[in-house]
């Protein structure tokens, strides 16, 4: 199998995975929030010196489609990974996010990926700051439909 199907089949696997997850799972009163021991737990992978390139190639990888490679994400309606709001979360929020998806909002659950992998992203996103954001919530314009 080649690497686009390879991509294919890994997308499609993810969107099935998201479907047949429990939709309450990801919402705590109409937000998108982690559980206060997922959102506690610290970044084993933050001490790691390779730990942000290795992000940085996984998040190329899985997020650039939606979030672009700088994070933005505004092409996608994906919110910006740059801005105050996303940047203020804990570790563990990103980490449990990037595990569990959002399915209604689109964004599927990335659980396939090793532990450590997941964790090196959050290291990875720690390097991408925009102050210049528009909204609060990480979006700029029309947050119609858009992702928190």
């Amino acid at each position: 199998m080649g690497p686009k199907a390879s991509a294919i089949v890994i997308v499609a696997f993810a969107s099935l995975l998201g479907m047949a997850q429990d939709p309450s799972a990801n919402s705590a009163k109409g937000k998108w929030e982690a559980p206060s021991d997922a959102a506690a737990k610290p970044n084993p992978e933050s001490e790691k010196p390779e730990a942000r390139a290795t992000g940085r190639k996984m998040f190329i990888r899985t997020c650039a489609r939606c979030h672009q490679e700088d994070g933005s994400g505004q092409s996608e309606g994906a919110p910006n990974l740059r801005c105050p709001q996303v940047q203020s979360q804990t570790d563990g929020t990103l980490f449990w996010k990037i595990t569990n998806g959002n399915t209604k909002a689109g964004m599927p659950p990335f659980d396939f990926l090793q532990e450590d992998e997941r964790w090196d992203i959050v290291v990875y996103l720690r390097t991408l700051k925009d102050a210049s954001c528009d909204k609060s919530d990480g979006t700029k314009g029309d947050t119609k439909g858009k992702r928190p």
